[in-house]
């Protein structure tokens, strides 16, 4: 089957494309790309896209869907449907499941969910150490066979630096990635917010900003010294990414991701004890937002990730010092990163770069172009569409997003996986 996609603003960092043209796809694949293509598409299914956004398929490289184990909270199924509306046509889930995907069986169950679903390409992130203890390494290079994309003990930290030195060096001679989750326990302490002023007045247990610098300059140091690479997850303090800057311009081979949340809430959104803004690493300073949105301006962050954390309501609605960190972000995660194109920091070609060239690029895999032959995984935009985020109406089985009624520009039209819709909003 042919699909023609006509007059869109075609948008590819990959091959440096941003300009008003067709796509043709053929059957799984991209068929061409050009002024008018109308000739060669033949006989093909239309879609007349002027004034819209055509991108290669978004990826977030960092998600929780829950299976197995926390099916209540969101399962492989209602996940890839909220990716899939949210734009993304790929997306890495943490191993953070019960049991933790630490193992073959695991990591071949969630894949074959994934098939069974059939809605967006999902690429399992397995533990770093068994159980993500942090004590025993796992088998990267059954779990890599299986079909693992990286390697990470998300949700905790590998506080042992001989086990992360291995894992690494374990890692770089597979060809995949350490994602790390760098935060001092003993540092942070159980913190439920940013430790600082609003903690304070809030009368809650504060996480200081040096039990994340301290953990990502300790994994720069040790990629530094074995010549392999790392990626930070989730970065939020003004610190740590003052030393990714720095270790890069070294010669380091680090990268890292932002989360929307990180560069558009400060530690003030927990003003009213609202446990939906309960993150780990937590909403910090007005400086520290400032320098993440510093660091994506200038590349120091390669890539943004919704970390989407589904929690139920046992689990939210809780006394805030019990609640679990975490929210919900496949739905909003574009339009909230849209706003750093409207708001000067981004350009729309570096934003695409940085939820779709760069996480292909990280995880190594054959994601994130349009170009002949890709995989035909689209995204469509309507960058100028308003749309209000109203909970009930999300696809996620969760519901714990502080940013309930926000009014939101950018609305996803189309999400093509594979060259089939899988996500239409009208």
């Amino acid at each position: 089957m042919r699909m023609l996609l006509k007059g869109g603003r075609i948008v590819d960092p990959s091959q440096g494309l941003d300009d008003w043209m067709d796509l043709l796809i053929e059957g799984r694949t991209i068929g061409g790309i050009g002024k008018d293509l109308t000739s060669a598409a033949g006989e093909s299914h239309l879609l007349e896209l002027q004034g819209k956004l055509v991108l290669p398929g978004l990826i977030d490289m960092h998600t929780h869907l829950r299976e197995p184990g926390f099916e209540y909270k969101e399962t492989i199924r209602t996940g890839s449907l909220a990716a899939a509306a949210g734009g993304f046509t790929s997306i890495a889930c943490m191993p953070n499941t019960d049991p933790v995907n630490d193992n073959r069986s695991v990591t071949e169950f969630i894949l074959r969910k994934a098939r069974e679903c059939g809605v967006v390409n999902v690429y399992p992130v397995a533990a770093v150490s068994k159980g993500s203890e942090g004590a025993v390494i796992s088998e990267f290079a059954d779990l890599r066979d299986a079909g693992a994309a990286a390697f990470s003990d998300d949700g905790k930290p590998v506080m042992n630096s001989g086990l992360m030195r291995r894992a690494l060096e374990y890692a770089h001679s597979l060809g995949v990635p350490v994602i790390s989750h760098c935060e001092d326990t003993d540092l942070a302490a159980g913190g439920a917010a940013n430790e600082g002023v609003v903690a304070t007045r809030l009368g809650l247990r504060g996480n200081p900003n040096i039990a994340e610098d301290i953990m990502v300059g300790r994994d720069i140091a040790i990629a530094e010294y074995t010549g392999t690479a790392v990626h930070i997850a989730h970065v939020s303090t003004a610190g740590a990414v003052k030393l990714i800057r720095e270790a890069k311009k070294r010669g380091v081979r680090v990268t890292a991701e932002a989360t929307p949340y990180h560069f558009t809430l400060t530690d003030e959104a927990l003003r009213d004890y609202d446990t939906n803004a309960k993150v780990n690493p937590p909403l910090r300073t007005l400086a520290d937002m400032t320098a993440v949105r510093e660091g994506l301006k200038d590349g120091t962050l390669d890539a943004i990730a919704s970390d989407h954390a589904p929690h139920s309501t046992l689990e939210k609605e809780v006394e805030f010092d019990y609640a679990a960190s975490g929210m919900i972000g496949l739905e909003t995660s574009w339009a909230l990163s849209l706003r750093l194109v409207e708001e000067g920091v981004l350009t729309v070609n570096e934003l695409v770069a940085k939820m779709s060239t760069n996480p292909a690029k990280i995880l190594k895999i054959p994601k994130g172009t349009l170009a002949m032959g890709a995989d035909a995984d689209v995204t469509v935009i309507d960058a100028d569409e308003e749309w209000t985020v109203e909970v009930g109406a999300l696809r996620s089985r969760s519901r714990n997003t502080p940013f309930q009624g926000w009014r939101l520009r950018g609305k996803v039209i189309f999400t093509i996986v594979g060259g089939d819709i899988k996500y239409r909003a009208r």
